[in-house]
């Protein structure tokens, strides 16, 4: 440990430590008390909680001393911001720690998209741990920029200091069939964390899966799924997003049933900053989950000390000598109210947070829309005496599979409010494939959304009740070079510029939650329904992980039966 001489000196009293927080409460988690002391900082340790004297001494009788919360799994890219811009948005709200998996823009550009964000997350005031992503492709369904990224192209990413293990296992069929590819992923793994994704798998399925070695699960929306994985030995995600929001349900259910919550712990997955901004970020999910009845101190290990514990953070996830000096100082412990953040001994403010700026070097990460302009014919799809139709289930990721009539002039289906028009556009100039099918519960009027922003392989995605404002909104992607885009009688009335990638912003936090919040009400007085978030929602359509149907740029998916739809 640097200087630990004198943060010995200081813990024991013979020297005054750098920052003194006085007074407060403590949350100690590892005796689920909380107990008035103070907590004493030397650069970026905590070195002592007692009775200090300190060089800056802070006031804190009254408030609540807990270790900053930790996102036990996201994707930075769903934020649409460099790191160094997503700390200015979520810092406030006491995160400082995430577990990334960084499998969207690696679906994009491969290992030069994985050097990308390693080197982004180096010199940010968060701490950024990765998850090497496990599956790019995620299926055989779709096209990706990025072609495969395998077992020996991940080696030498292994041992880097920012990597914890194998981020989410979406293909999880192919590990309960022990397909190669993906078990040699597990294999070179199998020392460290293997995240899953497993939505609704149970039974036999679920034992295979975890005989393989995957160790947790996000993917859970109901209590019954989470009883069978955390019987399994599974560790469960508890997600709270912008599109995904599971955690009512499950901490009721935990709750209800009397289980222990030592295997939970909370994650955000895909957020919107508009989002954070209103609600917060894993201070959201604490507070939320306490509401629902989950004692204080417990909800608020399973943001920090059950994380560290699980990915092995040492010295993270705690308020105690020799921890990391990450703390979120409340004014309120049920509400989960931040007076201030510290991160690594730092007071987080304007100050300290305009230290950190990234310059992008690659310029290749700039360029990655490329396809031939959209016209009406492209977009034909025949109506038949039924049709196989995508219906949206409200605050999930999961569709519905119908089969239905749906409406049209002759054989050719016209979208409408009711049922609009989902495209999937394959955007890196291999196919040019385009998937069209009905979409129900979306509720666009008058208008289209479109995006390159469309898991996990992030081809274009649209959806619309005409077909001109599909074209219009798609077509000016390409000018973008990505981003999304909402188009109305022709024309383009809104956009928000995503050109790394076509996935991430060169815009400022702020400047992106602006506009991401003027986009989302203009798409919500358009039709979208409530319970939808318009973009998020949209970009899961095209995932054939996620059942029950999904879009890809080749065509309509059976994600039950794991095969497509003639």
């Amino acid at each position: 440990m640097k200087n630990r001489t004198r943060k010995q000196m200081a813990a024991i009293g013979k020297e005054k430590a750098d920052i003194v927080l006085k007074g407060g409460n403590v949350v100690n988690v590892f005796t689920e008390e909380i107990i008035k002391e103070d907590v004493a900082i030397v650069e970026d340790t905590i070195v002592g909680v007692g009775d200090y004297e300190g060089k800056r001494e802070i006031d804190c009788t009254g408030k609540y001393i807990v270790p900053g919360f930790i996102d036990a799994h996201m994707h930075i890219e769903s934020t649409m911001v460099m790191p160094n811009e997503l700390a200015k948005s979520i810092l406030k709200w006491g995160t400082t720690t995430l577990i990334a998996d960084p499998h969207e823009i690696v679906n994009v550009k491969g290992e030069k998209a994985l050097d990308f964000l390693l080197d982004a997350a180096e010199n940010v005031p968060l701490n950024i741990y990765i998850m090497i992503p496990s599956s790019v492709p995620a299926t055989k369904f779709d096209t990706n920029g990025a072609g495969k990224f395998l077992a020996k192209d991940m080696r030498k990413y292994r041992e880097h200091p920012g990597v914890l293990g194998l981020g989410e296992v979406m293909c999880f069929r192919d590990v309960i069939e022990n397909k190669v590819e993906i078990m040699d992923k597990i294999d070179l793994f199998e020392d460290k964390i293997i995240d899953g994704h497993a939505p609704g798998i149970l039974g036999k399925e679920i034992q295979a899966y975890r005989m393989a070695g995957v160790d947790n699960d996000h993917e859970c929306t109901n209590f019954s799924e989470v009883v069978e994985k955390m019987r399994a030995g599974f560790h469960i995600l508890i997600r709270e997003g912008s599109g995904a929001k599971n955690l009512g349900t499950i901490v009721q259910g935990l709750i209800r049933n009397n289980l222990p919550l030592e295997q939970c712990m909370f994650c955000t997955d895909d957020k919107h900053l508009d989002d954070i901004a209103r609600e917060g970020h894993i201070s959201f999910n604490v507070k939320k989950a306490i509401s629902l009845g989950v004692p204080p101190v417990k909800a608020v290990k399973m943001a920090t000390y059950y994380p560290a514990g699980f990915y092995g953070l040492k010295n993270h996830g705690a308020i105690a000598a020799g921890y990391m000096a990450d703390i979120a100082v409340l004014k309120d412990l049920n509400q989960v109210n931040i007076d201030f953040v510290l991160k690594s001994g730092n007071i987080v403010d304007n100050d300290y947070l305009s230290l950190f700026k990234y310059k992008i070097k690659d310029r290749e990460m700039l360029n990655t829309v490329v396809f031939n302009p959209l016209n009406e014919d492209r977009l034909i799809l025949k109506r038949k005496e039924k049709n196989h139709v995508m219906e949206i289930v409200k605050e999930q990721l999961t569709t519905e599979h119908l089969f239905e009539e749906i409406p049209g002039s002759g054989d050719v289906f016209v979208p409408n409010r009711e049922y609009n028009k989902l495209c999937v556009i394959e955007r890196y100039g291999k196919t040019g494939n385009i998937g069209v099918a009905p979409l129900k519960g979306f509720g666009m009027e008058n208008g289209a959304l479109a995006t390159t922003v469309s898991h996990d392989s992030h081809n274009i995605i649209a959806a619309g009740d005409n077909d001109r404002d599909i074209i219009t909104a798609v077509n000016y992607l390409k000018e973008l070079q990505g981003g999304y885009v909402i188009a109305s009688e022709g024309k383009v009335i809104a956009s928000l510029p995503l050109p790394i990638g076509g996935l991430i912003s060169n815009l400022s936090a702020g400047e992106v939650q602006k506009k991401t919040k003027i986009m989302i009400d203009i798409a919500k007085n358009m039709g979208v329904d409530e319970g939808i978030d318009p973009f998020i929602t949209l970009s899961f359509m095209a995932l054939p992980v996620i059942p029950e149907i999904r879009l890809t740029d080749k065509g309509l998916v059976d994600v039950k039966k794991f095969k497509f739809i003639d």
